[in-house]
């Protein structure tokens, strides 16, 4: 069974949303062993052992994480059903290079498609996201 499949229907993980089932959307990104991953693309015992994360992980005794409320306030968003996708790939950008440069955040999106909002509001939010780490010291 695709991971995917598994976090969603079996695990209630809602935010992995299985659209293309080819890895090509990024509707479906998680993070296994900290790195951006397409979880269709992996059966659910590939996994094993691994450390999974999903976009509900972002957050932190209940309040959300720099980089979620930086897509609110950039309006990276409209229907939301792409967003834990990019806010995934976008947070192992982040845990790894905390003041990436503009085309840097586009190579970390690659592979993640919005049919909503065009992709400057995402990259804005990335970037101001970058913009409260560094000054925050989250």
């Amino acid at each position: 069974m695709p991971l995917a499949d598994v976090l969603h229907d079996v695990l209630g993980y809602k935010s992995v949303k299985q659209s293309c089932s080819t890895g090509i959307c990024g509707a479906c990104t998680i993070r296994i062993n900290g790195e951006a991953r397409k979880s269709c693309l992996h059966m659910a015992g590939q996994a094993a052992d691994s450390n999974i994360s999903t976009v509900e992980g972002l957050s932190k005794n209940g309040s959300m994480s720099p980089l979620q409320e930086a897509f609110i306030d950039n309006f990276s968003f409209q229907c939301g059903f792409c967003t834990p996708g990019f806010l995934m790939s976008a947070a192992a950008l982040l845990d790894e290079n905390s003041a990436p440069s503009e085309e840097e955040i586009r190579d970390s999106l690659h592979g993640n498609i919005c049919r909503c909002t065009g992709y400057l509001s995402i990259i804005d939010g990335v970037k101001d996201a970058a913009k409260r780490i560094t000054e925050g010291g989250n």
